[in-house]
């Protein structure tokens, strides 16, 4: 696990725009995957929100939330070893990255929840 927060640099500024940036790719990725498949193939009304879309989208949302949270984690851990402007980096990319991961939870719950394609 060192390897892996030692190879990823949190303490480069470049963190500070990823959390972000990752939860815009998951926002149109999500929405547009809906989109797409509601024109293609939208399920039927009456199945309500437990459909396959809305599991698989859901999936998508989970998988994305904890990956965000787990690189506030190593950030975290980043930010305790060093001092000045590297830990001032490392410790705004990590509220950066729980902050897109509260941001995936908060816009993927109406996704899981409502019956897609209304």
């Amino acid at each position: 696990m060192v390897m892996v927060l030692t190879r990823l640099h949190f303490t480069h500024p470049i963190h500070l725009i990823i959390g972000l940036t990752l939860w815009s790719l998951w926002f149109v990725a999500v929405y547009s995957g809906l989109s797409v498949a509601c024109a293609v193939a939208p399920p039927p009304p009456e199945a309500g929100a437990l459909t396959g879309l809305n599991a698989a989208l859901g999936g998508v949302s989970f998988i994305t939330a904890l990956g965000l949270v787990a690189l506030s984690w190593g950030s975290c851990q980043v930010a305790k070893q060093h001092e000045g402007r590297q830990r001032f980096h490392a410790t705004v990319s990590a509220w950066l990255y729980l902050f897109s991961a509260f941001g995936v939870v908060f816009a993927g719950m109406p996704i899981i929840s409502v019956p897609p394609c209304l």
